[in-house]
């Protein structure tokens, strides 16, 4: 017959695989960015919860001691629907906000249009501005011509001398990745990115005077404003 150690050494089993669960749940957080682990640590929880409640009902059958502990159902369910929080809210910040490699200080911004209207909404958004646009490159165009295939690929390359002089001013080798550019591609998907060099990594590069930085800031607005 099934006595009170039985039901306290089921309940320290399953209080234990609960911070198992929360542990991984804080090293995908840490880590993983919300990944892998993450669903790891909500699955344990789920399943430890589930194994806890059918070992009580086991042991319930040879005496009437047994009853589950809510407080830990409670930590166990309110755990798991938190970690389904974070997962979702990580695949809505991945498929609607920027992303940014460390090492190229390039800035990817999902766009909802297609690459030719991304490029007119930008356009129009330089001749409001009264910004300059030097060039369109369009790769893609230029790769059709010359027989090959290549998916919507088009480059603006503009500026305002008035902005980019004081620029070259404080820091000369900037000229090399001056005039700005916002480059609209479509990926292997289907979907449509603008890419840009992002400020904080040009100022750092050229070491230029943070008072300065606001001038390379507009081409962020840019982008956003045509997603």
């Amino acid at each position: 017959m099934s006595g009170p150690s039985d039901y306290l050494a089921a309940e320290r089993t399953f209080l234990a695989w609960i911070r198992t669960g929360l542990a991984l749940m804080g090293f995908g957080f840490v880590v993983a960015r919300f990944g892998l682990f993450n669903r790891v640590g909500v699955a344990v929880n789920i399943g430890c919860a589930w194994n806890y409640l059918r070992m009580v009902r086991e042991l319930k059958q040879g005496s009437e001691l047994g009853r589950p502990s809510r407080l830990g159902l409670v930590l166990a369910g309110a755990l798991a629907a938190l970690g389904l929080a974070i997962v979702a809210g990580l695949v809505f910040f991945d498929h609607g906000t920027a992303h940014m490699s460390a090492d190229s200080g390039i800035v990817m911004v999902p766009s909802h249009r297609s690459v030719d209207e991304t490029v007119d909404t930008i356009q129009g958004m330089l001749k409001a501005k009264g910004i300059k646009l030097f060039a369109l490159v369009d790769h893609s165009g230029e790769a059709q011509a010359a027989g090959l295939e290549m998916r919507p690929t088009k480059l603006l390359i503009f500026g305002n001398p008035k902005g980019g002089t004081p620029l070259m001013v404080a820091a000369p080798s900037i000229a090399i990745d001056l005039p700005l550019k916002l480059l609209v591609s479509e990926d292997a998907n289907g979907k449509v990115w603008i890419s840009y060099n992002s400020p904080a990594y040009l100022q750092a590069r050229h070491n230029l005077p943070k008072e300065l930085l606001g001038v390379l800031a507009g081409v962020e607005g840019l982008a956003k404003g045509a997603q």
